[in-house]
């Protein structure tokens, strides 16, 4: 039996493809027409319900019931927030359908898919301090690994998106898209520039120290400036610094990729302490938990177990979600910070004038 938290499902990997060539800031209304799809690989994060609650990893099984989805759909919709995540905000600014998931078989997939399923892993489960502690958390199905979504992906593109087109007509789309590409993810990464990838986001990893689950139980750890677990943050610290190494490496040896970095780590920790300043009142507490205190988590009553949880009244002054999953308000400061501020290195503007695109 495979022993992980699955709460640490997020970290792995998440990439958005976006087809023609201009990128604008979220909160624009005027930006229709600008893309015409977006592909999207990841996990929990940007899971827009390819994860239901007969399959989902046990500490998360209902993600299919409510509160989940209260906020902005008023239901569920397999998505593990109360509302929208990163990936939703990015098809709204650009006057795109919400992407739906590639395991709807009746979905319109006419601009674009998403291939992310909770619990898809990229990283090796020994970077998770949590995972060596709490080994006794378990799934009840088998990861769904990158692999699987490039699978996924492969099959779409050969019998969808480049059926009747030549091998040249169809790496020409690949290199007019841009590639959202989260953590430990090289190997995809190399497998995306060979299918002609030429713009490359990479996303890093959050801070997993200040999550919700992570604290609650860990929670005599010591902990650092920020008020989170000071070892799960340290070791996010290092594989950002491995990755942002590794990517630099990438660059030289492929000079003809543009790849930019998105700083997920101190976009949120930028959030997280100024927390006032973006209406957030418990940085910390989980909006849909049980247990009350601090943390308001148990992993054995997690956000939506029958007749246990209930969530917060106002989740938009929560920062943390479920325990892990972050809420709607977050969600929406980040892509912000991601798409019109500073938390890209290079920056998004770099990223279109690479292109040659005009503003």
């Amino acid at each position: 039996m495979k022993t992980v938290a699955s709460f640490v499902d997020f970290p792995s990997s998440s990439f958005f493809l976006l087809l023609f060539l201009r990128f604008y800031p979220c909160s624009s209304t005027e930006h229709a027409g600008c893309f015409s799809k977006i592909y999207s690989f990841g996990d929990s994060l940007t899971d827009t319900g390819n994860t239901h609650s007969s399959e989902d990893p046990l500490t998360f099984a209902h993600v299919s019931e409510p509160p989940y989805g209260m906020t902005y759909f008023h239901h569920p919709t397999n998505r593990f927030s109360d509302g929208r995540l990163v990936i939703d905000f990015l098809a709204q600014t650009l006057g795109l359908p919400l992407l739906p998931p590639y395991r709807d078989s009746t979905a319109d997939f006419s601009h674009g898919v998403n291939f992310a399923v909770a619990g898809g892993t990229a990283i090796d489960d020994e970077f998770y301090i949590f995972n060596r502690i709490f080994n006794q958390i378990t799934f009840n199905n088998a990861l769904e690994s990158l692999q699987t979504q490039m699978d996924w992906f492969t099959e779409f593109v050969e019998e969808v998106e480049c059926k009747g087109k030549s091998l040249n007509e169809c790496k020409e789309k690949m290199e007019n898209a841009l590639f959202w590409v989260v953590a430990n993810t090289m190997k995809l990464l190399k497998a995306v520039v060979g299918k002609g990838a030429k713009y490359i986001i990479v996303q890093g990893m959050p801070p997993t120290g200040c999550m919700a689950a992570t604290m609650a139980m860990t929670k005599f750890m010591p902990k650092d400036d920020n008020g989170c677990i000071a070892v799960s943050n340290q070791n996010v610290v290092l594989h950002s610094k491995l990755l942002l190494e590794t990517l630099n490496q990438f660059r030289q040896q492929n000079p003809g990729v543009v790849v930019l970095y998105a700083d997920f780590f101190n976009a949120y920790l930028y959030v997280l302490n100024n927390a006032p300043k973006y209406g957030f009142q418990e940085p910390f507490k989980t909006c849909c938990g049980f247990g009350g205190g601090l943390f308001n988590f148990d992993m054995k009553s997690t956000c939506g177990f029958p007749g246990a949880t209930t969530p917060c009244t106002d989740p938009s002054k929560y920062i943390n979600w479920d325990g892990v999953h972050l809420t709607e308000a977050m969600y929406s400061k980040l892509a912000d910070l991601f798409f019109n501020q500073s938390y890209c290195q290079p920056s998004f503007d770099h990223l279109i004038m690479s292109k040659k695109c005009a503003h």
